[in-house]
């Protein structure tokens, strides 16, 4: 999503980009990145057009701002919507991907997706992550021939953020609003306020929007500490993995038994994953789609 039709005549003069993200702290909906980029010499228009932090803006005027910046043939840009889900997984998963992280490759992915169109980057200002020294550093090294400036509140101190962090944040209102929930559960609604763990109206919408096998609706991200709390009343369940040695760790039927609790396996994961790294268990892809092994119908 983005201005990534004919390339325009200014964008083999050199350029500066902003990047920010909007959507970092909620416990609902995606977390997405936006960058903002032009022609260097348009820097001192771009500081007229009224672009400030998103975060002091109301809503109404940030889509007049966005609107205003779409139709603005000297500017171009971008988004990374990154679903609640696939941040969930990745802060899961065995080799666990954290928020930082996330944000560093949405940025790096942004910047790279407007040099592979051909716009002539020399300059990107990004709001920081983490360490801005070490942020910056990872950047240079990545990208050799752009000058990058690493800062806190870069949103309100640079026009070019603050552009890229009104593309962010209104791309994030309105995949919101614009939400489907998927499941069919009943008395199900959107009123889920505004999305941050400290909302009561929020908070009341997690407790009332969970099952007791299924967990939360896709909207969510699970893996976020404030769901924990909710997780008291799950099932029980209990995964059977094949016998891979003699220890005592089998039960009658030559199964072991790994217990899921509310954010993962307890204990018996750790050994679950040493046999499987050890190729002593079955393939992942068995284990993956609940796969057995039959020896009659």
């Amino acid at each position: 999503m983005g201005s990534e039709t004919a390339l325009p005549k200014w964008a083999s003069e050199p350029c500066m980009m902003g990047i920010d993200e909007a959507g970092r702290g909620p416990v609902l909906g995606p977390m997405v990145y936006g960058c903002l980029y032009c022609a260097r010499s348009y820097h001192n228009t771009l500081s007229t057009l009224n672009f400030a932090d998103s975060k002091t803006l109301k809503e109404e005027k940030r889509e007049e701002l966005f609107e205003n910046l779409k139709a603005d043939e000297s500017i171009g840009w971008a988004v990374d919507v990154i679903d609640p889900w696939e941040l969930s997984a990745k802060m899961l998963k065995k080799n666990k991907i954290n928020l930082n992280e996330i944000s560093h490759d949405s940025a790096i992915g942004l910047i790279t997706r407007v040099l592979n169109m051909g716009v002539l980057l020399t300059e990107v200002y990004v709001d920081t992550v983490g360490d801005a020294e070490k942020y910056r550093i990872k950047l240079s090294e990545r990208f050799p021939a752009v000058k990058f400036v690493v800062a806190k509140k870069a949103d309100s101190l640079y026009p070019v953020v603050s552009g890229a962090s009104i593309v962010a944040k209104v791309t994030r209102d309105r995949a919101l609003r614009d939400w489907v929930l998927v499941e069919t559960a009943e008395n199900m609604h959107r009123n889920f306020g505004s999305g941050y763990p400290g909302d009561p109206v929020t908070k009341s919408w997690l407790q009332h929007h969970k099952h007791s096998v299924f967990g939360f609706p896709t909207l969510v991200r699970f893996s976020w500490g404030t769901c924990t709390a909710y997780s008291k009343d799950i099932v029980e369940v209990l995964w059977e993995a094949d016998k891979v040695e003699e220890d005592g760790s089998t039960n009658r039927n030559g199964k072991r038994q790994l217990k899921l609790s509310s954010v993962g396996f307890i204990e018996s994961k750790r050994k679950s994953e040493e046999i499987e790294s050890s190729g002593k268990g079955r393939c992942k892809f068995f284990q993956a789609r609940k796969l057995e092994q039959l020896t009659q119908f």
